[in-house]
This record gives C-alpha cells, structure tokens and sequence, in this order.
C-alpha cells in the first residue's frame, strides 16, 4: 500500500525534505494503520526535519508526532475500520513514521477515539501543543491557584504558550503573557492576556533568589533564565508548570521560592504520559475546555511545509500550524 509522505534524507551531514511515495508494511499484531487527514507542526517536528541529534532515531525518516484520521486497518476489536482517532506523541515522529505522512502504523495502545464534540481539525489545531498547555493548567488547578492574582505564561504567541493563554483566560484567571514579540500585542490580547510583558523588559533586572510575589502560578514554555525569575514572582503555595527549553535547558534558583513560599515546580512530559491522562485532557477539551482557535491556526499543505518549519525554528510562528492532507 502506497502513500505519499514529506521524507526527510541526509546526505553528507546535510538533511533535506521533499516529499516521496513510500510503501506502507504489512499490519503487525497490536498495531492499527491510521489514514491521516490531519497532522501539526511542533517544535520538535521542526527539529528533527533539520537533523538535530536525539529527536529521530535514524534517517530517512518522516517527522510528525500528531495524528488525526480514520482507523484503514486494525489487527484488534478495540479499533474497526472507519473509526476516527487521534495519536500523539510516544515514539510517533520520533521511531516511527509520523504524520507527515499520509499513512501511519502505530501500536493500538497509543491511540484514543477522537471525543464527542471534537472534529479532526480541532484536535489537530491542539495537537500535542494543547495537550501539553492542557496538562500544564490541569496541574496547576490540582494544586488550588488563587483567582485574586494573575497567572504568567512564558513564550505566550508559541504553540503551547497560545493555547494556555486561551484557556486560562477561559477559566477566568487573568493571564499577563510573556512575550518576545511586542508587536503581538493584539493577538495577545484577543486570545485574552490582560496584560503583555516585553521579554526583555521582564529579563532587565537580574533575577533575585526571592522578587515581590505577584502570580498565583505560572506557565513556563521556555527554560532557563526566565524559569528562574517566574519561581521568585510566585505566592506561597503557588505553582509552575514547566514543558520547554527553548530558552535554556538549563536554570539556576535559589532554594528560597521552594522553603520560604513552598512553591511547587511542576514538569510536563505530554508526549509519555500515561494514555489515560491523554484521555481526560482531550475529554475536558471536547466539553467544558472546548477553545476555537481558529484565529491561531493555520492550515496548510503537506507541499508548503518547509516555509512554516524554518518560521517555527526561527521563533516566528504565532499559534499553531496544522497540516491538512488531501484536498
């Protein structure tokens, strides 16, 4: 069974795209083979399209580690043919073909049945950028914020960053969004920041092993110096959740905000997590966390796909870019 898919091939230490007709295997047992109408684009797609070590295993090699489609084949009654599912994350785009591909074959137990309420491009328009903004607020909300005092979202025009933005306002907390690129003011606002804060004006000061606590929590995106300054704004017994290292994969913080204020650092692994926890943050955005984004999305051809992978590398992109395949 053959299927068209955006390879990517090294040639001498250099790596490049284009896209190539390849042969899907033969279904193994406990695996289904999914049709992918749509897919995402995230950073770490953008990564391993360009050959940074550790993201794919090997080359050649398709990237894309989002899924939306309809079961083709399945080797177990959990799934039948026809049925409509969502994939993300595990080793999808990393060791196994991804979504830049017409076709993909995954094991069963890495997909769920898209939710009551979602559409394919919805899913996709969240992708594994909104289910890890997701699992960030969930974490957060076990941990009991204060709604009396805003939440502070790092890299807030970025994937995960406008999603967390969007659903935090939608949860009534005020949201002040760090940003390095001020002239999103507007798009900031409109996905619902009250209050936008300049990266570089944020950054200004040095970072103090405790500042004025002002943030009931925060949403870090990024890593590194900006991590540590969010720690030391944060209220007693406030939390943040951290999924990025954009930044800096490296941070440096007294043990201050921790003993004196009991701040809670939390860290998000979305792509492992457990399929059932995937399961409860795609229901709650199917009913009480539904977001339209289509104002924050944009859809493109598989053809188009090099353009918006260098924009994403280059810190360019606001919100999320979803893939569509087919007409």
């Amino acid at each position: 069974m053959k299927y068209k898919a955006y390879l990517i091939e090294e040639n001498d230490g250099s790596y490049n795209g284009s896209i190539k007709e390849l042969e899907m295997a033969d279904i193994q047992p406990g695996n289904v083979i999914v049709k992918v109408h749509y897919s995402s684009l995230n950073y770490k797609d953008a990564l391993a399209a360009t050959g940074v070590k550790g993201v794919a295993s090997s080359y050649p090699f398709v990237p894309g580690i989002d899924v939306a489609g309809e079961i083709l084949k399945s080797s177990n009654e959990n799934f039948k043919i026809g049925d409509k599912v969502i994939a993300t994350g595990y080793k999808l785009g990393m060791s196994v073909h991804g979504g830049f591909g017409q076709l993909v074959q995954v094991p069963e137990k890495w997909v769920i049945p898209l939710p009551n309420n979602l559409t394919l491009l919805n899913s996709m328009s969240l992708g594994t950028a909104g289910l890890t903004a997701g699992a960030c607020v969930k974490k957060i909300l076990d941990a009991g914020p204060s709604l009396n005092n805003p939440i502070l979202v790092s890299g807030a025009t970025g994937g995960v960053g406008s999603v967390a933005v969007n659903l935090l306002s939608k949860l009534d907390f005020e949201v002040h969004a760090i940003t390095g690129k001020p002239n999103e003011t507007e798009i900031l606002k409109k996905m619902g920041a009250s209050e936008i804060i300049d990266r570089h004006k944020f950054m200004a000061d040095p970072v103090k092993p405790l500042d004025k606590a002002i943030y009931s929590a925060g949403v870090d995106t990024v890593g590194g110096d900006i991590l540590s300054k969010m720690l030391s704004m944060i209220l007693s017994h406030g939390s943040v959740a951290c999924c990025g290292n954009v930044g800096g994969m490296k941070f440096t913080s007294s043990v201050f905000p921790f003993i004196l204020r009991g701040v809670s650092l939390i860290g998000i692994d979305s792509a492992e997590s457990d399929i059932n926890f995937k399961k409860q943050i795609w229901n709650l955005f199917s009913e009480n966390w539904s977001l339209n984004l289509d104002d924050y999305s944009k859809v493109v051809q598989l053809d188009d796909i090099e353009s918006e992978i260098t924009a994403i590398l280059n810190g360019e992109q606001i919100g999320r870019v979803v893939i569509k395949h087919g007409d």
